[in-house]
């Protein structure tokens, strides 16, 4: 089975050479996803930039019209930490819309990726902590109006806490939003999710793989899910810059191979996005995330057990959002 994986060029916006965040990485990424023969059906898939009614979905639509329109007050660009242009506006689109694509394509095809999104901090009412939308929110809810999910399952790994994501589905019966994080770490404030863990600083591979295991099949197990997010964030790295846990490569890849496996023997479709990751060593960060499509890829073509004793086909699914 083929693995689609979602891509746009505008991911990749103008940044100063002295900003924190690594923006040449979503193009990097994607070189390298080419690079390593992944585009079996021919190149990626393109969506469109997410339109003003899917964000206002999950969004205060004051505040998208203020992204689209160019007057995102000064105050709420400092908390997002991105000059607020109208390319840093259309990569917030692209990479909603392209998470938006990616759920619909794991509908379709058991497991699907996008080489960007996972922007948790992006809250119901404004943007966070390089995060302008949050495309995890808005996809769910597009795909809720759509009637295309019932119950849905967020996994989110990043090692800070999914703040903004946890604020938008608080009062949502259908989605669970789950993560597992850095205790110490941004943000100061942080708003409960359905479920938290919060990790001491330093935990590594042993401690923190057994943690996961411990809770993964108990979540997988609560609901029949429609849907698995899985934010793998890469942040979690020992000699990540923004990071405060001591997973290495190894455990970074164990950790991908753990949920997409668990996810997918239990029969429920997987959208993986990016989620954080930060070095001035473009070329290594590119390397460490795609550990996720790599691990996708394996396990894209790999059957194992579901609740029924086999991953069943899905048919019969909402048109794909291209």
């Amino acid at each position: 089975m083929l693995l689609p994986i979602v891509h746009h060029p505008a991911y990749c916006a103008d940044l100063p050479a002295n900003h924190r965040f690594p923006m040449d990485k979503f193009r990097a990424v994607a070189d390298l996803i080419r690079q390593e023969g992944f585009l079996e059906q021919g190149d990626f898939y393109r969506p469109r930039p997410a339109p003003f009614e899917w964000v206002a979905l999950a969004h205060d639509p004051a505040y998208v019209d203020q992204v689209f329109n160019g007057k995102v007050p000064d105050k709420i660009a400092r908390e997002i930490g991105f000059p607020m242009r109208e390319d840093i506006a259309l990569r917030a689109r692209c990479a909603t819309g392209g998470t938006v694509l990616t759920c619909y394509l794991a509908l379709e095809h058991g497991i699907a990726c996008n080489t960007a999104g996972g922007s948790h901090h992006a809250r119901q009412a404004h943007g966070a902590g390089f995060c302008v939308f949050n495309d995890v929110a808005v996809a769910l809810k597009v795909m809720q109006a759509d009637g295309a999910i019932g119950k849905a399952l967020i996994v989110d790994l990043d090692v800070h806490q999914g703040d903004g994501t946890a604020d938008i589905f608080q009062d949502d019966p259908d989605i669970f939003t789950f993560s597992m994080h850095s205790k110490k770490n941004y943000p100061v404030r942080k708003v409960p999710s359905h479920l938290d863990i919060a990790l001491a600083d330093l935990t590594g591979d042993d401690a923190y793989l057994m943690r996961l295991t411990e809770v993964l099949r108990d979540l997988l197990e609560r609901e029949a899910w429609d849907l698995v997010v899985y934010n793998a964030g890469v942040d979690p790295y020992e000699n990540d810059r923004l990071g405060r846990l001591a997973l290495t490569r190894e455990g970074l890849r164990r950790r991908d191979r753990l949920v997409i496996e668990s996810v997918r023997s239990f029969g429920i479709p997987i959208a993986g996005v990016l989620g954080g990751g930060y070095s001035t060593d473009i070329d290594e960060l590119a390397d460490r995330h795609v550990t996720l499509h790599r691990a996708a890829r394996a396990v894209s073509s790999w059957s194992g057990p579901s609740r029924e004793g086999e991953i069943p086909t899905r048919s019969g699914q909402p048109r794909l959002r291209r």
